[in-house]
């Protein structure tokens, strides 16, 4: 059977049995798609908001990750309807392996938990990557039940797909398609994130024109595109670049994500992590505010303050104010934070200072990427020099740092065909927009180091003369990384 005839590219093309997506998108379910999306692995994640904490900035950002997942599924259908014309394509890519693309594209995101990517960032210990967790999902179950008899595919291809380096030909071109600089994902995402947000920034690029020129590189073993689609692939690269800088890194975004990153770090060794990421967003809620409680209580049994001052304060001479309690009742750290995320008042933690690669590039290059550990450290740090400056107590938990994490964003290398040279020429060497953002690493443009304080003490602290002169104190008291 060639590519062209399974069963989901012919749907594609019979305008019957459709679901409609955002913006007027008409999805194509066979039995076989019905079945995994119906079960309950599946159905959780349309109680898992795609973007999380940017709804606190752009409210109609409440898009769920089954209505993008359904999106990048269709996506894979435009992929391989296209690139089934391409006679090095079709001689490699099996009507089997389309099956096994087709399927871990809709299944890509299962391993996703509420907030997973602020969470996985902190790379803490005992936490796995969300691709490794969707494996509990796909080995066993009624989702590996559906891909081996619905589909007469084995679980653990999807899973090697999705999880695993590719070990052939055959399996880094799927891989390009389903992790790249213009893969299935990236092409549903921006687009859909930027039109529930509200902005125009993910939407600036012709997808059709893309998806249009795509052929395989020259090695043959990945996704290129010929020249025709070079300007919407610029476009796409840019949308991507004005995403993470006015929405995915929006300050206020950035501010709820360290507000919640600290009160997981405050809790994650008293929670049992599987049994909390199996979890839709407001149960997982649920039992992070029960976890911040029930912190409190055990203090109260030990007859412990659990946000006392701690004695190297008492001995620098910091007067010890009363701890601020959060309007939800929790008074411990963590409960505080989650309250002002999830509570009935938002109380976002505000930005005291900022530094990039071309703002206080001393300070960033110091602290972006260090490990969550260590901006723990150093914001304890800021926290307990802060409260020698104005005279007493800031709380440790009042003070966040935030910055880029360890894992860099993937890099832009994209080939461009030209047939009348029948010649390959990367992205980078024909576009000066995607040179520039391919040598100037992304990240130090996008993601900016901030401090975000507690806003009963924001006012305050800003007025405190030598910011730089904390700065200086902070990381001469920090232990190297």
């Amino acid at each position: 059977m060639p590519l062209q005839f399974l069963p989901e590219l012919r749907a594609l093309d019979s305008r019957k049995n459709l679901v409609r997506i955002p913006h007027e998108c008409d999805v194509p379910l066979t039995d076989r798609v019905r079945q995994l999306l119906d079960a309950p692995e599946m159905r959780r994640l349309a109680r898992i908001s795609q973007l999380g904490l940017v709804a606190l900035v752009y409210p109609g950002a409440c898009h769920s990750r089954l209505e993008h997942s359904l999106g990048v599924y269709r996506n894979a259908l435009m992929y391989v309807k296209q690139l089934a014309a391409d006679e090095r394509f079709a001689a490699i890519v099996r009507p089997e392996d389309g099956e096994t693309f087709i399927a871990a594209a809709l299944l890509h995101d299962l391993g996703h938990w509420p907030y997973c990517h602020a969470i996985e960032d902190m790379a803490l210990p005992g936490v796995p990557t969300h691709e490794l967790f969707a494996n509990s999902f796909l080995l066993e179950g009624e989702i590996a039940d559906t891909l081996r008899d619905d589909w007469n595919v084995q679980p653990r291809d999807v899973t090697a797909l999705l999880s695993e380096k590719p070990r052939d030909t055959r399996q880094r071109i799927l891989k390009s398609m389903l992790s790249g600089p213009i893969d299935i994902d990236k092409m549903d995402y921006l687009v859909r994130d930027s039109l529930h947000a509200g902005v125009p920034y993910g939407r600036n690029f012709d997808q059709q024109r893309l998806i249009g020129s795509f052929c395989l590189n020259e090695a043959g073993d990945g996704l290129a595109i010929n020249h025709k689609g070079r300007t919407a692939a610029e476009m796409m690269v840019f949308s991507r670049y004005v995403m993470f800088s006015e929405v995915y890194w929006h300050h206020a975004v950035r501010a709820g994500t360290a507000m919640l990153q600290r009160a997981f770090y405050l809790l994650h060794k008293e929670l049992d992590l599987d049994q909390l990421f199996r979890q839709p967003e407001q149960a997982f809620v649920q039992q992070l505010l029960d976890a911040a409680g029930a912190s409190m209580d055990r203090g109260a049994v030990h007859g412990t303050n659990v946000v006392c001052s701690s004695k190297k304060e008492l001995d620098l001479g910091i007067d010890p104010s009363p701890v601020r309690e959060a309007a939800s009742g929790y008074s411990t750290p963590a409960g505080e934070l989650l309250s002002g995320l999830f509570g009935s008042t938002r109380r976002l933690y505000k930005r005291l200072v900022e530094f990039s690669h071309f703002q206080e590039r001393q300070w960033y290059e110091r602290i972006a990427r260090q490990p969550y550990s260590w901006l723990v450290e150093a914001s304890e740090a800021f926290a307990a020099a802060a409260s020698r400056q104005i005279g007493r107590r800031i709380a440790p938990h009042e003070i966040l740092f935030d910055a880029p994490p360890a894992r860099r964003e993937v890099e832009f290398h994209v080939e461009v065909f030209f047939p009348k040279e029948n010649v390959y020429r990367t992205l980078a060497e024909v576009s000066p927009a995607v040179h520039t953002l391919a040598t100037r690493q992304f990240d130090d443009y996008v993601k900016r180091v901030r401090i975000f304080v507690h806003p009963a003490i924001a006012a305050e602290l800003s007025k405190v003369g030598s910011i730089e002169g904390l700065m200086d104190e902070t990381l001469a008291s920090v232990s190297a990384a």
